[in-house]
């Protein structure tokens, strides 16, 4: 038993309070924004408010990172939309189930550990577009049912009670954490409603949530390797996206909670919730920042509090709706609002002037990806893709050449700094091969020959010197470089006890 319990986290010390609390919470505010996304793919609501439930249960079971929140969200329905327009709801089912598949795999095959590759500016970058991205989303919440905006006492009021939610938000948590300060503060602007009968736009004017338990549906009638064929596209970047916004998400709710999760085995849960989503009428989804940030700032730290919130979820669906539909968007507009302030890096702000250039191109690039064109996924790429071009030009300027010559008239090239595809050309200007003397050492001591093209630049220059008549001898290099120079034996002096011993990397390797 104590295996089991081991297995799935369940030994950590709990706060049910916290936990239940919080886990209510969090379930409110899953409503519009379920809703929301379902409407964006072109799906019915409730096909985002199961998604939500299965995603939300599975991953708060097995997922990797306790307290985080799992749902359905808008950088998959993104990718749905023009596979809805196209060919209809029943290929939305099969492309979920097959992205899950996707993410099972690289889970199994240990593929999380590439997020070690994100540097920090990406990061940054990505928090601080997504925080822009959710406080431009509430905009649209000033928009009345009939699609105009919002005048005269319905804004006024509306942003009235979006202040006073943000007011209590902030101010509580100086008074007194007995409650997560955003679920008082949605309490207290639904009384004010109520008692004061406020006319003022709610969660029901999004749509009805009123549903049934998720009906299982395997979309039998459509798979065949043409449909497969047809999805494949669509689940890879659904898998992709899902993958690299989770496993970011993850590494935020470390930072803030100084732990560390598992992001293998939070994929192949997502993977396993996106499965069984298909399979149970969802859309699908991923993590969901917003969503575990509000469950992390209001204590929750073990897996209690996401199974809570799913379950309080499907309740909704199924026996509460006609309450939370008069839950007013304005508290749960204000709340996200927080969200987004404090989701926001605005350290990353100040340290503007200390951080290098390239360092601040990144993470504004990013940023304005992700605000812009609110593709996680994209932005993240883009920002690992420039910060490695920008990491090769750095280092392909730092290679080096001390140039001496001994009292027997030999000259000695001691390089210093990386030997790689990037640097290979300063490495060539760095010889003078007509006016060396006769005999020439190269010394790699301090340096390090990283790729095959650094080894093909050490054989051009053994060769030029070897049709100029003169003698090269290389020091210093790695066993695996000298069986991948073509003249080892003729030109290097080995020395056990200084040579290192790194490899180069190859297709071999």
């Amino acid at each position: 038993m104590k295996e089991y319990l081991k297995l799935f986290d369940f030994q950590q010390k709990v706060n049910y309070k916290n936990e239940i609390l919080s886990g209510l919470t969090v379930a409110m505010a899953l409503v519009p924004e379920a809703v929301a996304f379902a409407l964006i793919a072109g799906v019915p609501p409730l096909t985002g408010l199961y998604a939500a439930f299965v995603m939300g249960l599975v991953t708060a079971i097995l997922g990797g990172r306790p307290g985080m929140i799992s749902g359905a969200t808008g950088a998959v329905a993104v990718v749905l939309v023009s596979l809805v327009k196209d060919y209809g709801l029943e290929y939305v089912y099969l492309a979920v189930i097959l992205a899950g598949i996707l993410q099972m795999t690289a889970g199994f095959l240990r593929l999380g550990k590439l997020m070690r590759l994100v540097p920090h500016p990406v990061i940054f970058g990505f928090v601080n577009g997504l925080a822009i991205i959710i406080f431009s989303s509430q905009i649209a919440q000033f928009k009345m049912a009939d699609g105009n905006w919002m005048t005269g006492n319905n804004l006024g009021i509306f942003s009235a009670l979006i202040v006073l939610t943000m007011f209590i938000i902030w101010g509580l948590p100086k008074i007194s954490k007995v409650i997560p300060s955003s679920l008082v503060a949605i309490l207290v602007v639904f009384g004010i409603v109520t008692v004061f009968d406020l006319d003022t736009k709610t969660v029901g004017d999004l749509a009805s949530i009123k549903g049934t338990f998720p009906p299982f549906h395997l979309p039998i009638d459509i798979i065949n390797w043409e449909s497969i064929y047809t999805v494949l596209p669509y689940s890879a970047i659904i898998a992709g996206v899902g993958l690299i916004e989770s496993l970011l998400t993850l590494n935020i709710v470390d930072e803030i909670t100084e732990t560390r999760g598992r992001g293998n085995k939070e994929a192949i849960a997502q993977g396993l919730a996106n499965i069984l989503s298909g399979l149970f009428s969802g859309m699908g989804g991923c993590a969901m920042i917003g969503q575990s940030l509000i469950n992390i700032s209001n204590g929750a730290r073990a897996r209690l509090s996401g199974i809570v919130a799913s379950l309080m979820f499907l309740f909704f669906i199924m026996f509460g709706s006609s309450l939370i539909e008069s839950v007013p968007m304005a508290a749960l507009t204000g709340l996200m609002i927080m969200v987004a302030l404090g989701t926001f890096e605005w350290a990353s702000i100040r340290t503007f002037k200390r951080m290098p250039k390239s360092d601040v191109i990144v993470m504004v690039l990013v940023t304005l990806v992700t605000a812009v064109l609110h593709n996680l996924a994209l932005a993240v790429l883009v920002g690992v893709i420039i910060s490695a071009l920008l990491f090769a030009w750095d280092n392909a300027k730092r290679i080096r050449a001390r140039k001496t010559v001994d009292e027997k008239g030999i000259k000695h090239y001691e390089i210093y700094g990386p030997l790689f595809f990037g640097s290979v050309t300063a490495f060539y200007e760095k010889f003078d091969i007509q006016k060396d003397p006769q005999e020439v050492i190269i010394d790699f001591l301090e340096s390090r020959i990283v790729d095959m093209s650094a080894i093909e630049a050490v054989n051009k220059i053994t060769e030029k010197y070897k049709k100029a008549g003169k003698t090269v001898h290389l020091k210093h290099l790695s066993p695996d470089c000298r069986n991948l120079l073509s003249n080892a034996d003729e030109l290097i002096d080995v020395n056990v006890l200084e040579d290192p011993t790194y490899k180069v990397m190859t297709d071999k390797i």
